[in-house]
């Protein structure tokens, strides 16, 4: 289908949009901005309680959400959004935020569909706005560049394998399929001394916590196969 940057959603009827931000000035710049391209503007929200109401009377096909909101300014607008979320799949939502919190979002982002994230700051381009919430809303999923990058560095950041050998590496993978080291020391041709070795400089290279042995065992089997 030919993309446009009007707001009409596949069946050719104006697609139907809440707004949420406590920033007054910022959502009714939105709001006009959205109905001078097309889009029908249900209604609009201060708060994450107000969002909900709306979203529940209006039905609307998309919602564009800020995460901070009152009365805390933490994730109120996040929760909301998962709320709406679970009620009403079938809505669009796109998360907006001057904060990277992607990490607190990647939950909602994991569903892969009619979600998108994208920082204010990096909202220049009025066409490449409109383009984003049409694609949100017929189906499709947009996360800035930006927070895709925080994400990846943040995850090898903390990635608990990064600092394993390769022999590490391939004891934890067979320790990972249920074998003791007896059954690693026969299956890697080595001594089960050495594949005690092994297991101490695993644990202590992945700071897994001082408990009996079968436990810690598991921890870092549970730790491998997460990160899988």
């Amino acid at each position: 289908m030919k993309a446009t940057h009007d707001g009409a959603d596949m069946n050719g009827s104006p697609t139907r949009v809440a707004l949420a931000d406590d920033d007054v000035l910022l959502r009714e710049g939105l709001a006009s901005l959205l109905t001078s391209s097309g889009f029908e503007v249900v209604g609009q929200a201060g708060d994450a309680p107000g969002l909900l109401a709306l979203v529940r009377e209006q039905r609307p096909g998309l919602v564009i959400v800020d995460i901070r909101m009152p009365p805390g300014h933490a994730t109120e607008g996040l929760e909301a959004a998962r709320v709406i979320r679970e009620e009403s799949p079938e809505t669009g939502i796109l998360l907006l935020s001057a904060h990277v919190e992607v990490e607190q979002a990647m939950e909602l982002l994991a569903a892969g569909h009619r979600v998108g994230y994208l920082l204010k700051s990096r909202v220049i381009d009025v066409g490449d706005f409109i383009e984003t919430l049409r694609r949100i809303a017929q189906g499709g999923s947009v996360v800035d560049p930006s927070l895709v990058q925080e994400l990846i560095a943040a995850r090898r950041r903390d990635d608990p394998l990064k600092t394993l050998t390769d022999r590490e590496r391939e004891v934890l993978s067979l320790m990972a399929e249920g074998r003791s080291n007896a059954g690693i020391a026969h299956r890697l041709w080595i001594t089960e001394g050495t594949v005690e070795k092994h297991v101490r400089s695993i644990m202590a290279r992945m700071r897994l916590p001082e408990t009996e042995d079968d436990h810690r065992r598991v921890l870092a089997v549970l730790t491998f196969l997460e990160s899988r």
